[in-house]
């Protein structure tokens, strides 16, 4: 028996506030007791926990396939939205991504011990820059069971212990992505302990994670608006804000047609439950008439429903009316805004004014209307001529990521090994006292 199985046996027998309590505060002091040992583990230690994590999840393919099949069954009772569903299913192709994602991570620089600047004090005194751990890492996610593995591999490629709250929709399936990986931490000789799927899908243990300021570091909440505005009032711990992925792709005037067209489709379409889906498409005035219907066409034929102003209906009567509401919703579903703005001005203001700060793209081939596209608009992550759907910590080279941070402290944009890491100074002299 476990030290956390047995303890879920003793909060059986207790009062069920006082032993949720107790279950998430023996969690949250056992990871608080690996992340000492993670941050003295060498990196080919953590890279062999991580590439045996690869080689146990392909093993276990049908395993995860079995789990996944009942939490989609499930999924389908609820009549949850077709965006979640796609989120929530596996398959063998995104487990192979899994285990790949792991491996590129083992491959990437040990983030831990880098000297990130030095420099010489008059006085003699050597002083370094160092990147350290974080310490423990709480994630607390919705559908996605693929967060479970690269939650775990970041957090551990950059010496961190990490506690896991999957939602209940993906319980079954990360309750097995989990055995995988607390198998490779004991092959590798690190301790189980290192990341911990919390064993509950009761709610409260959300609330006792968000309580436990000084035993958990960092926490990275990702999932949809209600958990985000729950974490963001309830947390006493510091947080990596992911918040919605309200993403804007604005077609300049001097757009290439074809690459308009394209990429328009490919950042709505291609998954469109992911956060760095295109959920608003703003267009010039001047190139309105010629370009967008061939777009609408586009999209309304790949089963997009179109939501668009004035112009855009004349355009297309298949298009239904815009509201307000709709500049200001992440739909993560086949349905998309579309409004004609006069100009790179106008479409800076609209996205000021409703993004949510993820990922914006313009489509231009003119250099100074990108230049100030970019530099005027504060979002993590600006495109020019390419798919919003690049807004992903693998696409950028990270390996994988937890989630793109939106807020200004610390972490922004994809959040991989390097923004899991903090820094520390140190000092060398030779019998300095200071005068």
């Amino acid at each position: 028996m476990t030290a956390i199985t047995a303890d879920i046996a003793a909060a059986s027998h207790a009062p069920e506030s006082d032993g949720l309590r107790q279950l998430m505060h023996h969690i949250a002091t056992s990871a608080r007791a690996a992340a000492t040992i993670l941050a003295t583990v060498t990196g080919s230690a953590k890279d062999q926990a991580l590439r045996q994590a690869a080689t146990v999840l392909r093993a276990r393919n049908r395993d995860i396939l079995s789990a996944n099949r009942r939490d989609l069954d499930a999924a389908h009772r609820k009549q949850l939205s077709p965006a979640l569903v796609d989120r929530l299913e596996l398959n063998e192709g995104r487990i192979e991504a899994m285990a790949r994602g792991l491996e590129e991570i083992a491959d990437l620089p040990d983030p831990v011990g880098q000297v990130i600047a030095s420099w010489e004090r008059p006085n003699g005194l050597q002083i370094e820059r160092v990147s350290t751990p974080i310490g423990v890492i709480g994630v607390i996610y919705e559908s996605r069971p693929n967060v479970t593995a690269d939650a775990a591999g970041l957090c551990l490629k950059a010496g961190n212990a990490a506690i896991l709250r999957c939602g209940s929709e993906s319980f079954a399936t990360s309750s097995i992505i989990m055995e995988c990986i607390a198998a490779a931490l004991v092959a590798a000789g690190l301790p189980e302990t290192s990341i911990q799927l919390v064993p509950t899908t009761e709610r409260g243990a959300v609330g006792e994670m968000l309580q436990m300021h000084g035993i958990i570091d960092v926490i990275i909440p990702r999932g949809g608006r209600s958990l985000i505005q729950r974490v963001t009032a309830e947390s006493r711990v510091p947080l990596f804000e992911h918040l919605e992925g309200i993403c804007h792709t604005y077609i300049h005037a001097k757009a290439n047609p074809e690459v308009a067209r394209q990429v328009t489709l490919n950042a709505k379409m291609r998954r469109p439950g992911i956060c760095g889906a295109t959920e608003t498409l703003l267009i010039d005035r001047s190139v309105a008439p010629g370009l967008l219907p061939d777009i609408l066409g586009d999209l309304l034929a790949a089963g997009c429903e179109v939501r668009g102003d004035a112009i855009t209906r004349v355009l297309d009567s298949r298009v239904q009316p815009a509201t307000e509401q709709d500049w200001d919703t992440e739909y993560l579903d086949k349905i998309i805004a579309v409004k004609v703005v006069d100009g790179v001005d106008a479409a800076i203001d609209h996205i000021r004014r409703h993004s949510s700060h993820h990922t914006e793209a313009i489509i231009t081939e003119d250099a100074q209307a990108a230049a100030k596209f970019v530099d005027s608009i504060d979002s993590a992550i600006l495109m020019i001529n390419a798919s919003t759907q690049f807004a992903d910590g693998g696409e950028f080279g990270m390996g994988a990521e937890i989630g793109i941070a939106t807020g200004k402290l610390h972490a922004r944009g994809p959040v991989g090994v390097e923004q899991l890491t903090s820094f520390k100074y140190i000092v060398r002299g030779t019998g300095q006292c200071r005068p």
